[in-house]
């Protein structure tokens, strides 16, 4: 029988993996086409928030800990939804794609 915590905590990972890639993408039609509403900010806001939230947990997501603390043999979930060469580098990409569209944004915004 699956460890129903770690299915848990998968589950709830996979959702905020999802609303982050839907952020980096809303963030970058937000530059494309100059729109700067709330759901702009909120999409910047939740990126923000987890960027400081893998800081402060040493560049590690702190549910990719506690899966494992309950047991997963791996509690990242990028592997889900990505193949191995892509998964191994979703966060340096992200970091990447976010300094972008964040200078894209500020150009629209400010030039």
């Amino acid at each position: 029988m699956p460890n129903k915590k770690v299915f848990a905590i998968k589950f709830i990972h996979s959702i905020l993996f999802w609303l982050m890639v839907f952020g980096l993408f809303y963030i970058l039609y937000g530059a494309i086409t100059r729109t700067y509403d709330w759901t702009l900010l909120t999409a910047v806001g939740i990126i923000i928030i987890e960027g400081l939230a893998l800081a402060f947990n040493h560049w590690r997501c702190p549910l990719t800990t506690l899966a494992e603390k309950y047991g997963a043999e791996n509690g990242a979930v990028t592997h889900i939804f990505l193949p191995k060469f892509c998964a191994r580098y979703v966060f340096k990409f992200s970091m990447v794609l976010f300094a972008i569209e964040i200078v894209w944004l500020g150009i629209g915004y400010f030039g």
